[in-house]
């Protein structure tokens, strides 16, 4: 095809206001390319270095979805133009210098090209009001993006740490109960052990308490759980045997020796290492020994409680780690349910169905727990609830699929194709900005090349996260969100 003449511009509509010089400058630094059917222009990813314009022939474009390329347009309108589309961008608006989709030829196609790098700073020449309107408009709706961004993550981090702040308190409040119990019960022991020292017991007895003593701690860690009926049936037997005894306030002392594993047969033989006159000291010393063993098991447990309370917040915002790493999407959906554990109301029932042989996934771990948040919170959402939050994973083919289902309403057919549009939401004014599903969109699709899908019907709604195995380079390299 003969070199373009600046008539030949003046017929696109793209240049069609044009002055005579701005054509001849065009005409200057263009240049005409062909592509046979089949061929790539362009590749997504690759440097942003050109400017087309179509004049024959038929184009696609296409994004790569899931590590398959996926087209989402096609065109043969002369004078369509795609590739550096912003290059006359700049400074803290400028675009990625990345090309954002793969355009292929599907006829044999001619196409008027521009470097990038001389067509961009023209434009900016040629156009300075429209540049300052342009760029102001990128730069406003980019600010306000990130803010409304950061709102939501504000947001996100305050119901986080109120829940986060919930669940912690229970086990701490609970092992600050347990101290104070301690004190007072090892200060009792103390007591009961001068008593039996001061009564009249051969020396040689003392040693055989302290091993029954010993026994007793171990019939703790070994208590059966009971049934409230059993449990009934052996309080009212060693009640029985205190009284025989001549223990003093028997009834009391019955439901702390049963629950550490103390039967009628056992109180027996302790029984018989001692006088009778020392008996009772004997029964409530080891009754504080179960009772201060009980209470160091439940220090044990609400601290235990505590750590790992702690272990998930850490595993959630992956503060200790690098930012792309190898991972197991199990622990991350785990420390996720644990942060969300507040939100999750008592009718909701939670089923988890992993498949624990799948393989670790390269990820940005701490936004792929953003995903998983997002994705449950908004399950929870939609069920009002009561129903069945399912987080379930498997393999297909070389990709990792995380599901997270839920019996909610649905999603209506209507406003399925918009869910992942920034700031669309079904919810009230004030209770959603609409960005969740679509950050999750960009840290699944722009930065893991992978992909989000959605299946949907009253009862039965499932999202799906597929996420390849292997990952190209170039994804370990930080991509801003917000841009």
């Amino acid at each position: 095809m003969p070199e373009l003449t600046a008539a030949d511009l003046r017929e696109l509509f793209l240049f069609e206001h044009l002055s005579e010089e701005q054509l001849a400058w065009l005409v200057e630094h263009g240049q005409v390319e062909t592509r046979e059917a089949g061929t790539l222009v362009h590749a997504e990813g690759d440097e942003a270095t050109c400017f087309f314009v179509l004049l024959e022939g038929t184009v696609a474009l296409c994004r790569n979805i899931g590590g398959q390329r996926v087209e989402v347009n096609r065109t043969d309108h002369r004078g369509s133009y795609f590739g550096a589309t912003q290059a006359y961008l700049r400074g803290e608006v400028a675009a990625p210098s990345t090309y954002t989709m793969t355009v292929e030829s599907i006829t044999d196609t001619v196409m008027y090209q521009l470097d990038a790098d001389e067509f961009g700073p023209v434009v900016r020449e040629w156009f300075p009001m429209a540049m300052h309107l342009l760029e102001g408009l990128f730069l406003g709706m980019q600010k306000s993006q990130r803010a409304t961004n950061d709102r939501e993550r504000l947001l996100a981090l305050g119901s986080l740490s109120a829940g986060l702040t919930h669940e912690l308190n229970n086990p701490a409040a609970a092992a600050v109960r347990a101290t104070a119990a301690l004190r007072e019960r090892v200060a009792g022991m103390r007591h009961k052990l001068a008593m039996l020292a001061s009564g009249k017991i051969d020396p040689q007895t003392l040693p055989a308490l302290v091993k029954l003593q010993e026994e007793a701690v171990e019939r703790v860690a070994k208590a059966p759980k009971l049934g409230a009926l059993e449990t009934n049936d052996r309080e009212d037997e060693v009640g029985d045997w205190l009284e025989d005894h001549g223990i003093r306030g028997g009834w009391d002392l019955a439901p702390t020796l049963v629950a550490g594993g103390l039967d009628v047969e056992w109180l027996d033989e302790a029984a018989s290492l001692c006088p009778s006159t020392a008996t009772e000291a004997a029964v409530r010393w080891l009754a504080y020994t179960v009772e201060t063993e009980t209470l160091m098991n439940e220090i044990e447990d609400a601290t235990t409680r505590v750590s790992t309370l702690v272990g998930a917040a850490k595993q959630y915002s992956q503060l200790d780690r690098a930012p792309f790493q190898v991972v197991d999407v199990h622990e991350l959906l785990d420390s996720t349910l644990v942060m969300l554990g507040s939100k999750i109301p008592e009718g909701v029932r939670l089923v988890k169905d992993y498949d624990r042989s799948l393989p670790p996934v390269p990820a940005f771990a701490g936004e792929l727990n953003q995903v998983w948040t997002n994705l449950v919170d908004n399950a929870l959402g939609a069920m009002g609830g009561t129903g069945t939050l399912t987080v379930r994973t498997f393999r297909s083919d070389d990709q990792v699929v995380v599901e997270i289902g839920d019996t909610g309403a649905g999603i209506p057919a209507e406003v399925r194709s918009r869910i992942f549009e920034p700031f669309f939401t079904t919810k009230a004014v004030g209770e959603g900005t609409g960005l969740g599903l679509d950050i999750s969109w960009r840290i699944v699709v722009t930065k893991h090349r992978g992909d989000i899908r959605v299946e949907s019907q009253p009862g039965d709604t499932r999202f799906q996260v597929w996420l390849p195995l292997e990952v190209p380079e170039a994804v370990a390299s930080p991509v801003e969100l917000d841009a």
